[in-house]
């Protein structure tokens, strides 16, 4: 299968642009899958949303044997695999390349593309390419596709990029049509722009003519056969309710086919608009999201609230993260308004308009509630809301020495602001599938 990465000097430059452009001109050729860099959750949203599957590598959270696992598992039945990477080629944690998109192409032995925002640039451009490329000896930087150029631009600037020994592959010219508009958490997701399935074909349609295709594919590796992986799946014996709508939005697809791998049957519903919980719900995960913009249908929407209260204090097992946690305090307040939730945590989330906690943190365990006591996991924060109590089951740990406890224990309840991805911390997820089985066998645990 051909692989290839798409990255950048920064945030900003158009990688998400440049990657659903490459996507979408690439399913007219072949089987595309996409990947991205880091913990995100929009930018995997604007890849589904062009038909193909998309999952995260995060090398936090990952090492380089589960990462090539995960690549494994899931470009299987297609011919190239584009991966967006996340900030700046090699902006990883604190001032080092650790766990950077650089982290993930070396670990992955895959060739890189580096999109250049070309506004307000010309003589400079190979001059910042020249740099990127030879910061690292084995970069492996080996074309450019210059954003926001024109095309007299390009073709004045190409042969100076050529003569670095890396491909001029293209540009992608300035047009407002291609805009995203972006919000306190990231892009706008797809389910809330009316228009996304005609900037999607203008720019399948955009890269086919301004970017050379074939050259890419060049880069990209030969095809090659692989034995497919067809580990079978064991049948659903516990029901796990998901909440997912536009308020609740935010989850990683291996998270979800780890559930489905370990014998969930999965069953979505929507806080905004449903009246309860699932029939037969034997765990709830309320992810994060975007519970902010919808908290009059939420706080409106008594009867959900009601069936959620009533399950938790039966002792039906959860796990809420950021959105979903904030959902299950007392209240949310944003812009001065106070808006009714669920009630099982007595505490109260506020809108402090600018970000609060942000970044990759390993957590400790405090006590033998959940997990054993001192037992770690690697998380990740990134919200706006803050809690007048944020629990303290765990202590949160930034690689700059700050800490800071977090996490509420309460029934089989676990929830706060850190997002967890499954895959690397099987024991968190595999014990809470076991209060699960013990809620399902017994009615409470």
């Amino acid at each position: 299968m051909k692989k290839i990465l798409i990255s950048a000097i920064g945030s900003g430059s158009g990688k998400t642009t440049v990657t659903c452009a490459l996507i979408a001109a690439l399913k007219a050729k072949m089987r595309v899958n996409a990947f991205k860099c880091g913990p995100d959750y929009i930018d995997p949203m604007f890849h589904t949303r062009l038909g193909v599957p998309c999952g995260n590598l995060d090398p936090f959270f990952c090492d380089e044997e589960l990462l090539n696992d995960l690549f494994a598992k899931q470009r299987q039945n297609a011919d190239i695999a584009v991966i967006e990477g996340v900030m700046g080629y090699y902006d990883g944690i604190g001032m080092t390349a650790d766990a950077s998109t650089y982290t993930v192409a070396k670990a992955l032995d895959c060739p890189v593309i580096l999109v250049i925002n070309a506004r307000g640039m010309s003589a400079s451009i190979p001059a910042v390419i020249k740099g990127m490329a030879e910061y690292k000896p084995d970069s492996n930087i080996r074309g450019v596709i210059l954003n926001n150029a024109s095309e007299h631009l390009f073709k004045a600037i190409k042969p100076q990029i050529e003569e670095l020994g890396i491909a001029a592959l293209g540009f992608l010219p300035k047009d407002e049509r291609f805009n995203i508009q972006s919000r306190h958490l990231g892009l706008v997701t797809p389910a809330e722009m009316s228009d996304i399935e005609e900037k999607m074909r203008l720019l399948g349609e955009t890269a086919l003519k301004y970017i050379d295709i074939d050259a890419l594919l060049n880069i990209a590796g030969e095809f090659y056969t692989f034995a497919p992986i067809s580990e079978p799946k064991p049948m659903p014996f516990r029901k796990i309710a998901v909440a997912r709508d536009n308020a609740f939005c935010f989850y990683y697809s291996e998270n979800l086919e780890f559930l489905r791998e370990n014998g969930c049957d999965i069953a979505c519903f929507s806080p905004l608009t449903d009246s309860c919980l699932p029939e037969g719900t034997d765990g709830l995960i309320l992810g994060g999201g975007y519970p902010e913009l919808y908290l009059n249908k939420l706080s409106e929407n008594t009867s959900m609230k009601s069936s959620i209260l009533t399950a938790l204090e039966n002792g039906l097992p959860c796990l809420a993260e950021c959105g979903g946690f904030m959902y299950l305090q007392n209240s949310m307040i944003d812009g001065g308004r106070e808006y009714k939730t669920v009630g099982f945590i007595d505490s109260t989330a506020e809108n402090k308009g600018k970000l609060q906690r942000f970044g990759y943190i390993t957590l400790t365990a405090s006590d033998d509630r959940f997990l054993n006591k001192g037992a770690v996991l690697k998380a990740h924060e990134f919200h706006y809301f803050d809690s007048t109590d944020n629990g303290a089951a765990f202590t949160a740990k930034k690689a700059n020495g700050k800490s800071w406890p977090c996490i509420h224990i309460k029934n089989n309840c676990i929830c706060g602001y850190p997002h967890i991805f499954y895959p690397a911390n099987p024991d968190y997820i595999n014990k809470f599938l076991s209060l699960c089985d013990a809620y399902k066998n017994g009615g409470s645990n």
